[in-house]
């Protein structure tokens, strides 16, 4: 996109350092969830994003759980994307929250410069016609999903009374409590735009080491009550799958 003359810099962040301990018990062995495929690594949810996301000037990557594999398999592999992808290895996937992992992406993401940027969980599956109006959004962004709300499987985000966004889920997968009167609750889509720059360097900059040790949504939540309501849109995502075991990646095959 063209602002004034001016191209741009579009950046996605991908965080796939997991462990993915559900995923490898319902396969059968320990495996990357995101470069998990049938026939071939293009059926790959890492794989399949990519490709969906050609408008990107780079793709930082941020890995843990077999680090090494997943280097030389992209490496080997996703030659097509190899001068926009930026791997970056998260140290400590195992001991602190998905917010560790989001921290050194956006580190990677403000050293390129990037004016605009999009966050997505890497194992994630979604309709690529819904996720292009994330792309192309001008304004930040939120996404949703139609999918049922469940304890076991979904990030949930409602609207309190005061028309803020906050985020819940449980580690445990067992039970999600809401203390407090709300507006509306979504099944979060677990994609995010930050489209203004220099609050996402605000938001990081206030946001402290053990917060970071936290869950990403901790950065994500703080972002969009800043901008306020009327600077992002709220878009769904059809054919949303969270991609937790082999069952969930056959649905994606089905689609």
């Amino acid at each position: 996109r063209v602002c004034k003359g001016i191209k741009q810099m579009k950046v996605l962040i991908i965080t796939v350092a997991g462990m993915s301990t559900r995923f490898s018990r319902s396969v059968g062995k320990p495996v990357i969830k995101c470069l998990y495929h049938n026939k071939s690594l293009k059926d790959s949810l890492l794989y399949i994003l990519l490709e969906r996301s050609r408008e990107f000037d780079y793709f930082i990557i941020v890995g843990g759980y077999r680090y090494k594999e997943l280097c030389e398999t992209i490496r080997a592999s996703f030659k097509k994307f190899s001068d926009r992808i930026l791997l970056i290895e998260n140290p400590y996937y195992s001991t602190y929250g998905s917010g560790y992992s989001l921290y050194l992406g956006l580190q990677k993401a403000f050293e390129t410069g990037a004016d605009e940027i999009v966050f997505a969980e890497g194992d994630l599956y979604f309709n690529e016609d819904d996720y292009q109006r994330v792309c192309s959004a001008d304004k930040s962004v939120v996404t949703v999903n139609r999918n049922p709300i469940l304890a076991d499987k979904s990030v949930a985000l409602y609207f309190d009374i005061a028309g803020e966004i906050r985020y819940i889920y449980d580690t445990g997968h067992n039970e999600l409590l809401i203390k407090e009167p709300f507006f509306a609750i979504y099944n979060s889509g677990q994609v995010w735009k930050f489209s203004d720059k220099e609050i996402a360097k605000k938001v990081f900059s206030k946001t402290d080491k053990e917060e970071w040790k936290g869950t990403n949504l901790i950065f994500v939540e703080k972002y969009f009550r800043t901008i306020g309501r009327d600077k992002y849109e709220l878009i769904t995502l059809g054919n949303w799958v969270n991609c937790n075991t082999l069952d969930d990646f056959n649905q994606i095959q089905e689609y």
